[in-house]
């Protein structure tokens, strides 16, 4: 998942899983020109995963405010953040959704019911700026203000 950094804010934003797995090793060998992943991963049974939006303040590690995702813990689209002070991400929940870069208070969202499996991006076309972001089978844009 992407993160990002405002110099005005002086904070960075990232998208952190709070859960568990069980590794396992397997026989397998390395052998040259192959795959290989030498075991495996799987969620801890019954655990309860959460994903939450943070803002952290690089210069003493510490959490600033962070934004709670609702949702199977189960997508992985990061997080994008504007001069203009905003942070835009992909839900948990399936929304886009844009926050306060400042303070992670709610700003907008758009349901779009599908998992996240990239990053928004930002563009400008005619001096108008668009947030974009593939979602699913789809490419969504939109102009801010």
């Amino acid at each position: 998942m992407s993160t990002a950094y405002n110099p005005a804010t002086r904070l960075f934003y990232v998208m952190a899983e709070e859960a568990c797995n069980i590794y396992t090793k397997s026989s397998a060998w390395w052998e040259p020109g192959k795959s290989f992943y030498g075991g495996g991963t799987r969620r801890v049974p019954g655990e309860v995963r959460e994903k939450v939006l943070r803002a952290l303040d690089l210069e003493t590690g510490k959490i600033v405010w962070e934004v709670p995702q609702t949702g199977p813990g189960s997508t992985w689209g990061g997080v994008l953040s504007t001069a203009g002070g905003v942070v835009f991400f992909g839900e948990d929940s399936g929304a886009l959704a844009a926050v306060d870069a400042k303070t992670g208070n709610s700003l907008w969202h758009f349901q779009t019911s599908q998992s996240w499996k990239a990053s928004p991006m930002t563009y400008m076309v005619g001096g108008k700026q668009y947030v974009a972001v593939a979602n699913g089978s789809n490419i969504l844009s939109f102009a801010l203000p």
